[in-house]
């Protein structure tokens, strides 16, 4: 079957499941999907350098989470006249993976707009190979630790996380614009998809998911995925009070245990 066929058949299925932003899905029946996944692309969740590649419905939920004007559907009034909302400017994901997530953005806003981090140097080059094979080398992808987000390039309407916190990352939301939305799966093994506004505060949330979590230096690649005391270490060091002295202290979380339970 063509791949274009096979695409459509996909975004009907999700169609048919769930309720997916109009915009979102005319960006999955773009994207060649399988220029970013061979092993079954159409399909649930799958392995891709190293990774795993989130499934396509994962994906529509976190892009419909993500509430994009995109710029080549403009909005629509319920009488059918063209309203007066901006597209969206600049996006940020944190979590490169393979890059797919990155080119349905850039379908939506257009790739200068997309910029993406990743803390795996390895999946940085995968993500950008696989960008500028499906026509999207103008997303800009680097290597960096994701809870520091990409201050070079703030602000940004959009910031997705594609995995899990504890709390929104301090770095993050001051990286947003004013009126920007956050997005990321909050929580330990048990996780919620949250969408945060630029004062830190959840807005809405979207449904419980299972993502690994938030990873630090040192703990890329085959490295085994520590607690997170380092990361709420950081983002605690200001506060006063009990914190102050001992970072976020919680019990020792077995992420590959819980998440296997899903």
């Amino acid at each position: 079957m063509d791949p274009g066929e096979l695409r459509d058949e996909m975004v009907d299925g999700l169609e048919a499941r769930m309720s997916v932003d109009e915009a979102v899905a005319l960006a999955m029946r773009t994207v060649p999907r399988r220029r970013f996944v061979d092993d079954a692309p159409y399909q649930g969740r799958s392995e891709a350098a190293g990774t795993t590649v989130l499934a396509p419905e994962l994906v529509a939920r976190l892009l419909t989470a993500l509430d994009v004007d995109a710029r080549t559907a403009p909005a629509t009034e319920p009488s059918g006249e063209s309203a007066d909302a901006e597209p969206t400017g600049d996006v940020l994901i944190v979590g490169a993976g393979v890059g797919y997530t990155a080119a349905l953005l850039a379908e939506l806003v257009g790739e200068t707009h997309v910029h993406a981090v990743d803390i795996d140097r390895r999946l940085v080059y995968a993500a950008r190979s696989n960008l500028e094979a499906a026509g999207y080398g103008g997303v800009l992808v680097d290597a960096r630790d994701g809870a520091g987000g990409l201050p070079e390039y703030a602000p940004f309407d959009r910031i997705l996380v594609e995995a899990a916190a504890i709390e929104p990352p301090r770095k993050l939301i001051e990286q947003l614009a004013p009126g920007g939305r956050l997005v990321l799966p909050l929580g330990g093994p048990e996780q919620t998809l949250a969408a945060v506004d630029d004062t830190g505060e959840v807005r809405s949330r979207h449904g419980p998911v299972a993502f690994k979590p938030l990873l630090v230096d040192g703990e890329q690649g085959s490295a085994p995925a520590r607690n997170r005391t380092v990361r709420e270490d950081v983002e605690r060091a200001r506060e006063p009070g009990y914190f102050a002295k001992t970072g976020w202290e919680q019990e020792w979380i077995d992420w590959d245990e819980q998440l296997g339970r899903r």
